[in-house]
């Protein structure tokens, strides 16, 4: 099970992935049995949720720790539709872009939006890996037709 550090909105979080994601859920909600250090007795203090069949846990810790993009969830989309479905729901709702189809939540999960497209480009390995990962590194969201050419050269 991966825990994920959340100052305070481990439920919002867990609901907007269940929304957002297939097989996911929120499965349990947990509250504080009494006082802790950056809450009170009877406020959200765990969540059991599953992102696309991951079982996850949050925990509203405060605001001491911070997400990293040393964890992040790796998306595998079909094709352009399904990415700019993700990356939009993601980047739409508080989160922000980063480069090379990573993206942050709201609340500092990273997120790689990854079409196969790429990932078999890469796979396929001499040239064409080379060519589709060289037009991979300036993007922000992937763009499934520009990775798809490169690779044919």
């Amino acid at each position: 099970t991966i825990c994920l550090w959340f100052d305070k909105d481990a439920q919002e979080a867990a609901r907007f992935y269940a929304a957002t994601f297939p097989d996911s859920t929120v499965t349990a909600v947990y509250k504080a049995p009494s006082d802790y250090p950056s809450g009170k007795q009877g406020d959200v203090l765990t969540v059991e949720f599953t992102v696309l069949g991951i079982p996850c846990f949050g925990l509203n810790g405060g605001p001491k720790f911070k997400q990293s993009e040393a964890f992040s969830f790796q998306i595998a989309t079909d094709n352009q539709e399904e990415t700019d479905r993700y990356w939009n729901a993601i980047v739409g709702n508080g989160g922000q872009e980063s480069q090379c189809g990573w993206c942050k939540d709201r609340w500092g999960i990273s997120w790689q939006i990854t079409p196969r497209a790429l990932t078999d480009a890469l796979a396929a390995g001499g040239p064409e890996a080379k060519r589709a990962f060289e037009a991979m590194m300036p993007m922000r969201k992937i763009d499934v037709a520009t990775i798809e050419a490169a690779r044919r050269g």
